[in-house]
């Protein structure tokens, strides 16, 4: 089961998710947006590079109606140990970050977010749909479909073609 291929929703759009200060943020507000979605740490050896290169991407596309959704998450040999609020500091001060950044959330088990559920049924990883680890990138059409997963390996600015892609369709 581990997936949950029984995910009602058919659209990134359907969900809410808990902004940095608990807040409902219903995720149908980036209908008509290209998003890229990223489980995010402060203390991986991907750090440095995926935070740099996200901010690089968000900075090239953010007037072409591109969002990134980044979501910290402790899971990974507990790699994003402080608050929600703490790693939202850290990206926007260390990164200069200027996406949204959500609250921590747990992206595999039985208490994962269920947004995760539906990114990971969407579009399943090598040999299980489980997230591996930290930055793992889900790219989602205007539409609310996930297009594509990448692993944590994959440097944001490798994807930019399929960015520019996504944003090209109507």
């Amino acid at each position: 089961m581990g997936a949950s291929k029984s995910v009602p929703q058919k659209s990134i759009h359907e969900f809410t998710v808990k902004d940095i200060k608990g807040k409902n943020v219903d995720l149908s507000i980036y209908k008509g947006k290209v998003l890229l979605v990223v489980n995010v740490a402060s203390k991986c050896g991907f750090t440095s590079t995926n935070y740099t290169q996200l901010s690089q991407l968000y900075n090239q596309f953010k007037d072409q109606g591109f969002e990134i959704l980044a979501f910290p998450c402790n899971q990974f040999l507990k790699q994003e140990p402080g608050t929600s609020q703490e790693a939202q500091e850290f990206a926007c001060i260390r990164f200069s970050a200027e996406y949204p950044i959500f609250q921590k959330v747990r992206v595999n088990g039985s208490n994962a977010a269920p947004v995760y559920k539906f990114l990971k049924a969407s579009k399943g990883g090598f040999l299980s749909s489980s997230i591996k680890w930290n930055f793992t990138k889900f790219l989602v059409d205007k539409e609310g479909q996930v297009v594509r997963r990448y692993g944590s390996t994959t440097p944001p600015l490798s994807i930019k073609a399929d960015i520019q892609k996504a944003l090209g369709e109507n």
